[in-house]
């Protein structure tokens, strides 16, 4: 093991550590210390949510595709992607965990489940999408006979678990009738993002273990993904321009959210995601002198994730913007002080939220264990499949 390697390690093992310990401060404290509160009840961990369901789907998407349309140049990058699938689904698994607060009551679900609610739903997608992962993982690493043919079988399982997966994840923001998801558009909306997101994650991994001597590839495919994300990030860039120009139509219900995503407070987030996050990448990525840029291609793919999760932010808070009772100035903040009000001062109270140092801490180290995972499991899988 190189001092390299090592000194990753250990970087990622102590802020694992860090965010462990963020997390059981959390648990002892409650969800108030995250700086959530009953006016913006979904915060940094819900967006993390989204964002690693969509890595994880786009990552399957193309292994699966790469099988069931006999994409032969494609199934060769086919085990890495199912590796990124597999870590950023079990990211995304324990982001919902640490936001239900009262992780040992998770067994309710199981004994009380709502068939009526989307949340429901979401838990027994994840659920099968993990177990096909895994069978996913097994398969393609056996070297017994007939291995190559259960790949086929499952890889056609795999794929519309892939899409439902995050269109489940879309419909519990979209089927909310209160809030400004709703809209029949937020499930394709998923869907385009976890390409392209999932694609450029699964780029920049596989230039990353090229790098390191892990897992060779060859520029030449590098350069194919690189034009499929291009062309992912203009179906992307069309979804997000429908859905804008039908907020924006004179009269529309949406007018008011859009201009708070153009001009108010989650602006940074949604220019970012537009510009940053699907203009750029696709004049960079349509061109294929530039696809067979390296570098150029490492960027986009960077610009494309982070652009990505800006637009996890935006569509998640500007939501939130408003309160859902009618009527009334301001909500229960959550701080002390509103704790102690009551009658009308309560509702003389303004409900606000910014990330704490608890949640960003809990955010990074179980980022970290996503990383530390996927090294590990890299170095394991693809170390034993380039000897067989």
């Amino acid at each position: 093991m190189s001092s390299k390697l090592k000194a990753t390690y250990g970087v990622l093992g102590a802020l694992v550590v860090a965010g462990v310990a963020a997390w059981i401060y959390q648990l002892a404290n409650g969800l108030g210390v995250t700086g959530m509160s009953n006016g913006v009840s979904w915060g940094l961990y819900i967006a993390c949510f989204m964002f690693f369901v969509g890595l994880s789907a786009g990552g399957l998407i193309v292994a699966s595709s790469a099988s069931v349309f006999h994409i032969a140049e494609y199934k060769k990058v086919a085990l890495p992607a199912i590796i990124c699938s597999t870590v950023c689904i079990c990211c995304a698994g324990m982001f919902v965990l640490i936001d239900m607060g009262g992780i040992q009551r998770v067994w309710r679900i199981l004994v009380g489940p709502n068939p009526t609610s989307p949340l429901v739903w979401d838990v027994c997608v994840i659920s099968c999408y993990l177990i096909i992962n895994i069978v996913y993982l097994v398969f393609m690493c056996s070297k017994k006979p007939g291995a190559a043919d259960k790949v086929s079988i499952v890889s056609r399982f795999a794929l519309p678990i892939a899409i439902l997966v995050h269109s489940v994840t879309a419909w519990i923001f979209g089927l909310q009738v209160s809030k400004e998801w709703y809209t029949a558009i937020m499930a394709p909306i998923f869907v385009a993002s976890a390409m392209d997101s999932g694609l450029a994650l699964l780029l920049l991994a596989l230039m990353g273990l090229n790098k390191s001597g892990v897992f060779k590839v060859e520029n030449k495919l590098i350069s194919s993904l690189a034009g499929l994300l291009a062309v992912c990030i203009a179906v992307d860039a069309f979804f997000i321009g429908c859905e804008c120009l039908t907020m924006a139509y004179p009269g529309a219900k949406g007018a008011e959210a859009l201009s708070v995503m153009a001009g108010g407070i989650t602006a940074p987030f949604f220019w970012i995601e537009i510009i940053g996050g699907l203009l750029i990448p696709f004049l960079l990525m349509v061109f294929a002198k530039n696809r067979a840029n390296m570098k150029l291609v490492g960027l986009a793919c960077v610009l494309v994730v982070a652009g990505v999760f800006c637009k996890r932010i935006w569509l998640l808070f500007t939501s939130f913007y408003e309160f859902n009772i009618a009527g009334a100035p301001g909500v229960i903040s959550g701080s002390s002080a509103a704790r102690g009000a009551s009658g009308v001062d309560v509702f003389a109270m303004l409900g606000t939220y910014a990330p704490t140092w608890v949640e960003i801490a809990v955010v990074v180290g179980v980022v970290s264990l996503g990383a530390l995972a996927f090294i590990v499991m890299s170095r394991m899988l693809l170390a034993g499949r380039k000897q067989a």
